[in-house]
């Protein structure tokens, strides 16, 4: 019996149909508890609605009813990939998304620099969020450190965030993270999830003191945390699946990698979102699928700032006509994951999603919202769906059987 992947590879036929996915990365929400709104509900947003109205409405559950996922697995979901077979740690997306070449045998893990007190309590994870400059300036510290033979590099990716990669004989990245994703609480160690990662244990936790001594000056950022150990995985390309052309535009390096991870060309783009929504409209005669992530809707839900969210929706809303102007024939907007700024961080609701189509069933649905799109045609699909909907309402899947 084929699973979903191979037999969506079998029914692919490449054509000129173009389909445009945007990702608005966290865009699912709570209320508010003093309006009773969620960010999407308070956003004015009528491009998005007019979108809704025009098109087919549904909730996707990234990976399942109450499980809340990491944008890794949220992403895979999203191209179409099983997020729970493909699942990948983020060390390795953060790696390949700023052009590290990694090695058989490498393990890549993804690093914030954050503050501790006098007494090792974490106060924030983010430090601060400093600048790429400074943090650039902390990876330097850090780089080139060996451990019991195993050469350590560190890279500068945005802000905090830096990846580690860890070179050596015999790496194992079945690791916990140390990082315990909330404030007033020690980091915590690294252990090994099999006997056989013991040994790389070992080596993260003595890098991690190391670290801890280093930067012991440099407060806010006076200390580290390592999630999503990983080495590289290989996956069938969406060339191969789906006989796409495709290109990723994305600001944040985590998603550049994503894109890389699955065969995507990536795009040199801005910073903003005018850059990014340029860099589609330069490129839109070259390629027939097109990834464009948002990322700052994600950062503002988890900085718990809702009216930031908010203004982000309605910045998006208002470039969207440069996207539509360019008529493609397919275009997808969701999420891939939700992050409502009530939590600070990702939950398990189901994002809401819109199919806009010349083939699109269109249903009652007139606001792009949680409370609209609960009510939409397309139902609570998993976000694995999207793909092959996207694909079929582009003409790019032959019939199935005689």
């Amino acid at each position: 019996m084929k699973n979903g992947t191979d037999l969506i590879k079998d029914l692919s036929i490449s054509s000129p149909s173009k389909i445009v996915m945007l990702v608005i990365d966290g865009l699912g929400g709570l209320p508010d508890p003093h309006t009773g709104r969620t960010e999407l509900e308070t956003a004015r947003t009528p491009n998005l609605d007019a979108l809704a109205a025009g098109g087919i409405c549904g909730l996707a559950d990234p990976v399942a009813p109450g499980v809340t996922p990491g944008s890794g697995p949220g992403h895979l979901a999203l191209f179409g990939y099983d997020p729970v077979s493909s699942n990948i740690g983020r060390g390795a997306l953060e790696a390949v998304g700023i052009d590290i070449e990694l090695q058989p045998g490498d393990v890549a893990a993804r690093g914030n620099f954050c503050t501790i007190d006098s007494k090792g309590i974490i106060t924030d994870r983010r430090a601060g969020r400093i600048s790429t400059e400074k943090c650039a300036e902390l990876c330097k510290i850090l780089d080139g450190i060996s451990i019991d033979g195993v050469k350590i590099m560190v890279y500068p990716v945005r802000e905090h965030r830096f990846v580690t990669v860890f070179r050596g004989k015999e790496l194992n990245p079945e690791l916990t993270e140390s990082d315990p994703s909330r404030t007033g609480v020690a980091p915590e160690s690294i252990t090994a999830e099999h006997p056989e990662a013991a040994g790389t244990a070992n080596i993260a936790n003595k890098f991690v003191d190391e670290a801890k001594s280093r930067l012991a000056e440099h407060k806010p950022a006076n200390m580290i945390l390592l999630r999503g150990f990983a080495k590289k995985p290989r996956f069938p390309t969406m060339q191969e699946i789906y006989k796409l052309n495709p290109l990723a535009i994305a600001v944040y390096p985590m998603y550049r990698g994503l894109a890389r991870l699955v065969g995507m060309e990536v795009a040199r783009t801005g910073t903003t979102l005018e850059d990014e929504f340029k860099t589609l409209r330069d490129n839109y005669n070259k390629y027939d699928f097109f990834f464009l992530h948002v990322k700052w809707t994600d950062s503002a839900g988890e900085d718990g700032d809702f009216a930031r969210k908010v203004k982000v929706l309605e910045q998006v809303d208002e470039a969207l006509p440069d996207l539509t102007s360019l008529g493609p024939e397919v275009l997808a907007v969701t999420g891939d994951h939700s992050t409502p700024a009530v939590l600070k961080g990702h939950s398990w609701h189901p994002v809401p999603v819109l199919l806009c189509s010349k083939y699109c069933r269109t249903d009652a649905v007139k606001a792009f919202s949680e409370s609209a799109c609960v009510a939409g045609g397309l139902g609570r699909i998993q976000s694995a769906d999207i793909m092959p909907l996207a694909m079929a309402n582009a003409l790019k899947l032959t019939k199935f059987g005689a």
